[in-house]
């Protein structure tokens, strides 16, 4: 068992863009904080794509519904990575993101991840960008995994990335 706190959602009326992680990092649930890993893109990836005034610290995490944001995981077990999760965990999260999203209504569900969202969801030929299918009945925009083990992508895609997912919410710059 991991010592620490749970790592619940952050969640407010009105957000314009819930993000949804795949599950907290080890270190994430040890200190408490959303992304809290070294490493971890997902700050700097709000702050490059214009939706924070600067860049935020994990232990700040609270404070994202003054930029009408939140944050929540498909999956509450934490991890090394997010390969040692089973599909069957993921889509009951899935489940569960169903609920909390009808119960917030974000104007858009940004999933962090695009193998977790493919299999919790069951859309296996899912790309990134918007999806015609919608959790909760909101619109969803599958967004790369901001966590410093996806190799994937520079923090210039991500900056870009994040801001067209933010500009479909109606953000305006």
């Amino acid at each position: 068992m991991i010592p620490g706190p749970m790592l619940g959602p952050i969640l407010a009326p009105d957000l314009r863009v819930l993000f949804v992680g795949i599950n907290p990092s080890l270190r994430s649930a040890e200190v408490g904080h959303h992304f809290a890993r070294p490493g971890n893109r997902f700050w700097a990836a709000l702050h490059d794509a214009g939706l924070t005034p600067r860049r935020l610290r994990p232990d700040e995490d609270a404070s994202l519904p003054l930029y009408g944001l939140g944050v929540t995981n498909i999956a509450d077990r934490p991890t090394r990575d997010a390969a040692q999760l089973s599909g069957e965990e993921l889509r009951a999260g899935a489940a569960a993101l169903e609920r909390t999203v009808r119960r917030c209504a974000p104007r858009l569900v940004a999933m962090l991840g695009l193998t977790a969202y493919r299999v919790a969801f069951a859309r296996p030929r899912a790309a990134m960008g918007l999806q015609a299918e919608r959790i909760g009945g909101r619109p969803v925009w599958v967004l790369p995994n901001p966590s410093g083990l996806n190799a994937h992508y520079k923090p210039a895609d991500f900056a870009r990335l994040y801001a067209e997912a933010a500009a479909y919410a109606g953000r305006e710059d």
